[in-house]
Order: structure tokens, then C-alpha cells, then sequence
């Protein structure tokens, strides 16, 4: 099969197309045949080395991935041959509560992932794609969709009525906007250009601050809600970002910390959380039982994933590219 490695500490430069041997699937597994992969940051952190992102060389870099099984391993039911299939980001996260083993599981950190043709899962972890989703549009699902639902609805309970202030328009965020405006939230999102704040009214956001024309950003969202500030905020930026996202919540309000995007560590205003009894939580993609539950969710609504771009697979690296370039709104998707 072919697949793609990293295969050094060059970056870029490193994500190599190799051939492997094709994977035979174990008692209790599904081979798969991958038919998309999608992008998230944390795979671009990983191809390139950023902020301390390491793990075993060579591997195959990344998390989300859907296609057909493909065959059966010994004991297998209920699955067959050309179902369509996605497959979690954690395949050992099934149920219950997170655990460190489940996190030493996440596809394509410290184990290989799924930037290849073919790969052999526990057939305990897969799920249906459903069938108004295409397989591009199932692999967006993994990573971002989950992490946006556990963020919401999980951790946050977010109720009819409320606000959410969400950060940026990567994919976390417009998953987020998607779901919080089928919820009956009213939504806030800040974004860097005139013409993404354009794309996120189109997709239903109440209101778009651009920063670069106006950094305070956290002054903008408690003007908004009379300087009372949001409920939930989905904090996809980190340690320089907290900080205004702390001001910018309610007394008694709901941060979901998601993102690193710039970096980390930094200097927090812990007396901030304690002084509006802020609940902080960080939020790292979901289980099984939380992606089953957000498909069915979806399917009730025929809510569609919004996808930036789309590449072949022997044009992977351009993917990282257009990752690395910022201007993506939405899903980079990878068709094997």
C-alpha cells in the first residue's frame, strides 16, 4: 500500500510517500480501505515539529480518516464488506471517562495514523457513515466535529438562549457555529478578515468582530451582551488569547480550551477565573459514545461539514501548504 511517513525532523521536507506491506487485520479487527483524510492542526504540528510536537520516526502522520471496510478479522460481526466507515480519533475511547491510555492512542502521535490506503482498526471503535454524508465529508468528523460537540454539549450543556463566543474560523470553530446555532444559541466569533467574517454570516453567526482592525475583541463581546459577557467561550488560540477570553466571560461562565495555536504556555490571569468562578475546561476531541451521538444528532438535522479545499493523495504535502498559509476556513481534505 502506499502511505505517507515522517521520516525526519526537516519539516516538510520529511513527509515522505512510501510503500508498506498491506495490513492484515488481527482477531477482533476491520481492515479498512481509507478513502479520505482530513487535516487538523495537530497534524501539522506533528509533520512540522512545532512547539515541542514530536513522537516515533517514521510514522504516518494523522488522525481523521473514512472509507470501506475492506475485510474481516476472526470473530468480527456486524460490519460488511464495502460498509463506509469513520473511524475516532481515539479507536481505545470508547465509552467512560478519558484516560492516558486512550490519549497514548490518539491516531498519528504516538501511533501511526491514517494518511494511507489501507489500515487495520478495532471493529469495536468504527461507525456508519451516514448516508447522506459523502466520505470526504465523514472524514472531517473525527477531530474538530467531536472536540466542538464534547466542548458544547458535554462539558458546556449548552442551554436554548445562551451566547457562545467562538475563536476563528478553523475547523473546530465553524463546527462549533454549526451546532451552536442549530442549539438556539446566539453566536459570536471573532476572525482576522472582512472576507471571513463574510463566510461566517453567511453560515448563521449573530455577529463578527475582525481583529485586525480591532484587536479588543473581548471588549467587543461584552459590548454585545451588555457587559454581562458570553456563557461559553470555545478558546481555540491559548495562552495569548485566555487571557481576553477570561474578560470576556460571564460571572459563572464556561470556557472550553481546545487550541495551542499560539503556544504552549504563557501568562495567565488566574485571578480572573477565581474571581467569576469561570469553569475552564480543556477539551481533548471525545469518545465513541460522543461521536455516535453527534451523528445521529446530525442526521436528524442533515447538518453538512463545511470543507476548504480538497487534494489528491500525491499532492498531500500541498495540503500542509494551504494549513500552513492560515487562509482555510473550514475542512482540508485528502482523497486517497
Amino acid at each position: 500500500m502506499k502511505a505517507y511517513q515522517i521520516t525526519g525532523i526537516d519539516g516538510l521536507a520529511s513527509l515522505q510517500q512510501v510503500t508498506l506491506p498491506d495490513p492484515t487485520p488481527e482477531p477482533g479487527e476491520v481492515l479498512v480501505r481509507l478513502r479520505a483524510c482530513c487535516l487538523n492542526y495537530r497534524d501539522y504540528m506533528n509533520v512540522m515539529g512545532i512547539r515541542g510536537v514530536t513522537g516515533p520516526i517514521p510514522r504516518i502522520p494523522c488522525s481523521d480518516g473514512a472509507g470501506e471496510v475492506l475485510a474481516l478479522g476472526e470473530g468480527v460481526t456486524g460490519w460488511q464488506i464495502g460498509q463506509r466507515v469513520v473511524i475516532p480519533f481515539m479507536p481505545t475511547w470508547i465509552d467512560g471517562g478519558f484516560t492516558q491510555h486512550h490519549a497514548g492512542n490518539a491516531l498519528g502521535g504516538a501511533v501511526n495514523g491514517l494518511l494511507r490506503e489501507q489500515a487495520c482498526l478495532p471493529a469495536a471503535c468504527l461507525l456508519p457513515i451516514p448516508d447522506y454524508l459523502s466520505i470526504e465529508q465523514a472524514a472531517t468528523l473525527p477531530c474538530a466535529a467531536v472536540t466542538a460537540w464534547d466542548a458544547l454539549f458535554v462539558r458546556g450543556n449548552l442551554q436554548h438562549g445562551e451566547t457562545v463566543l467562538i475563536l476563528g474560523t478553523g475547523g473546530v470553530s465553524i463546527f462549533a457555529l454549526q451546532f451552536a446555532k442549530q442549539a438556539g444559541a446566539r453566536v459570536l466569533v471573532t476572525t482576522s478578515t472582512e472576507a471571513k467574517a463574510d463566510l461566517l454570516l453567511g453560515l448563521g453567526a449573530d455577529a463578527v468582530h475582525v481583529y485586525q482592525n480591532d484587536p479588543a475583541w473581548d471588549d467587543w463581546a461584552l459590548s454585545q451582551t451588555g457587559g454581562l459577557g458570553v456563557d461559553h467561550v470555545v478558546e481555540i488560540g491559548g495562552p495569548v488569547t485566555l487571557n481576553r477570553s477570561i474578560k470576556a466571560t460571564r460571572f459563572g461562565g464556561h470556557i472550553s480550551l481546545i487550541g495551542v495555536l499560539t503556544g504552549t504556555a504563557g501568562d495567565i490571569q488566574t485571578v480572573g477565573i477565581l474571581r467569576k468562578g469561570i469553569r475552564l475546561d480543556g477539551i481533548y476531541v471525545g469518545s465513541r459514545a460522543m461521536f455516535a451521538q453527534m451523528l445521529e444528532t446530525m442526521t436528524e438535522t442533515q447538518m453538512t461539514p463545511i470543507i476548504d479545499s480538497t487534494f489528491d493523495f500525491d499532492q498531500a504535502p500541498k495540503a500542509f501548504q494551504r494549513m500552513a498559509s492560515g487562509q482555510h476556513s473550514g475542512k482540508i481534505v485528502i482523497r486517497i
